[in-house]
């Protein structure tokens, strides 16, 4: 037999029926244990009340997020009725009032109830004839979900309340899918939330305006990352060690159309060949001792986006071959496997070593070095930009300030000619480690050349006093505070020495002994 929905309205028998309510009941459970998406599940549970019971027009609406309204999420046979839009409001119509009340109502006739308000379907003027239309609630134990409701012919001989015992069933079959796939739903958009800030942060982190530097080695990096950025050029970025070369990576990735992709980093330096090769191209399960299962390499982690290869200069010559193919053709094969693998990346580069050297030497392949070397970007070391030495430790000390929770508030005078006179052989890593230093040492508030490592007290001491003995230390220890203390008194020597815990008479022979210009502290345009 046919079923028909019409045959709902001649009033069919009660055991057909029951099959038939059986039957629907059957089909959602089986579509409910397949993982289908929540869209797709909703659709067919409505298709189902249509094809099994001829419940029409049945529709599937949603609490919003602030649980002040309701969101059409699916309707059967039913052009959307506005993208976006929330077309009742909790309490208003009978879907709201479902919600409010919590309760399921059932409407004989709809053309004889005045809160039913038909937004969406338009009912009176699309489908003639007498229509009763019921309203259950999705509710998972105490939670309401939303709604569920359907339409049917108005038949006096067909008993309301039956239809409201089925539909409550499916109701609460759907319900606690619903609710799950809400969690998953709203734990997605808080993820993309998060990382949506967590990008904007790398991104204003990164931007090269924010690096620290106003000399014009650096403003030339400024300008030679801008110039690269917006394309996918290969870029080779040189320097010694310390002085930001990943930092210059991470502003051109930032600052480039891959920005919302990965940012991939691989140390060569710090993996041997074997482990190296699996790393960047990955393994397939077997391939070698230990490898228990598939591995995606780092290529293949930064599709989309950036791959970093810090230390190039390190690899080995098969490992050089293998990169040569990747860059040549964009294509690289897992470890174990001979299947091509697309590479969608854009490649940065950088090395410390003289790569000039290691091509005469026959360590560095010269085809692979040309294909690196399309943009070379220069980072000059910190002593040949002794201008930026002051910018950097300030921007160091608010950073470890704050870390630490300290309130460091300035660097020495003595201190600064310590650092303005180092060598700094370890560029602006070394200067980072010692400003971090000397903040967790100071406790006035102010750096002194006494919290800087011994190096640089050393150097200092010995350019300032020549032989740097214990007195001269003490003698250059003496000056700074004295120094700091005038500061700190807009050179008021009287207020000075009592912080000093000494006489007036007393710091005055020291000032003269150490030759200090008092009147450089006081203050002026009061």
């Amino acid at each position: 037999m046919v079923f028909h929905p019409d045959n709902v309205a001649s009033g069919m028998s009660n055991d057909f029926r029951h099959a038939r309510e059986l039957q629907a009941i059957l089909k959602l459970s089986k579509l409910l244990g397949q993982g289908l998406d929540q869209y797709t599940i909703l659709q067919a549970t409505l298709e189902l009340l249509n094809a099994e019971l001829g419940l029409t027009r049945g529709m599937i609406l949603l609490l919003t997020p602030d649980q002040d309204g309701l969101a059409l999420e699916v309707a059967h046979g039913y052009t959307p009725y506005e993208e976006g839009k929330v077309p009742y409001k909790r309490g208003e119509g009978i879907v709201g009032k479902v919600i409010e009340t919590r309760r399921p109502i059932a409407i004989p006739k709809i053309s004889e109830e005045p809160r039913f308000l038909d937004r969406i379907y338009n009912r009176r003027q699309k489908y003639p004839g007498e229509l009763s239309f019921f309203c259950v609630p999705i509710r998972c134990e105490r939670e309401i979900l939303g709604t569920l409701s359907v339409d049917r012919p108005y038949d006096p001989a067909e008993p309301l309340d039956h239809d409201i015992q089925i539909l409550t069933i499916i109701a609460s079959m759907i319900a606690y899918d619903v609710k799950i796939r809400l969690a998953v739903r709203a734990q997605q958009q808080t993820l993309e939330e998060e990382n949506s800030q967590l990008w904007n942060q790398l991104l204003n982190r990164y931007r090269p305006e924010n690096m620290i530097g106003n000399s014009n080695a650096m403003q030339e990096v400024y300008r030679s990352i801008y110039q690269v950025a917006s394309s996918d050029t290969t870029a080779l970025i040189r320097g010694e060690s310390g002085t930001g070369k990943e930092l210059v990576a991470h502003a051109i990735h930032y600052s480039s159309p891959r920005a919302k992709g990965p940012f991939i980093k691989v140390n060569c330096a710090a993996l041997n060949e074997n482990l190296l090769e699996s790393e960047l191209f990955g393994h397939e399960k077997g391939a070698f001792t230990g490898a228990i299962n598939q591995r995606k390499g780092r290529i293949e982690e930064a599709g989309g986006g950036t791959l970093f290869l810090d230390e190039i200069g390190d690899f080995s010559p098969l490992i050089q071959v293998k990169l040569l193919r990747v860059i040549q053709e964009r294509v690289f094969e897992r470890v174990g496997s001979s299947t091509p693998q697309k590479a969608s990346i854009r490649l940065i580069c950088a090395t410390n070593r003289n790569l000039e050297e290691a091509l005469a030497a026959k360590k560095f392949r010269e085809d692979l070095y040309y294909r690196i070397n399309v943009f070379p970007i220069f980072l000059p070391p910190l002593r040949e930009r002794r201008g930026d030495i002051l910018l950097l430790a300030d921007h160091f000390v608010e950073v470890y300030s704050k870390k630490m929770e300290k309130n460091v508030r300035r660097i020495s005078t003595s201190a600064i000619d310590m650092m303005a006179s180092y060598h700094w052989p370890g560029n602006v890593r070394e200067l980072e480690n010692t400003i971090e230093r000397a903040v967790l040492l100071s406790s006035e508030g102010v750096i002194h050349g006494h919290h800087l490592p011994p190096t640089l007290q050393t150097g200092h001491t010995t350019n300032t006093h020549g032989d740097g003995t214990l007195s001269d230390r003490v003698a250059v220890f003496e000056q700074d505070i004295i120094i700091d203390a005038l500061k700190r008194k807009n050179g008021n020597m009287t207020a000075a020495a009592q912080t000093l815990g000494t006489t007036p008479r007393i710091l005055r022979y020291k000032i003269q002994q150490y030759n200090i210009d008092v009147k450089q502290f006081a203050r002026t345009g009061k």
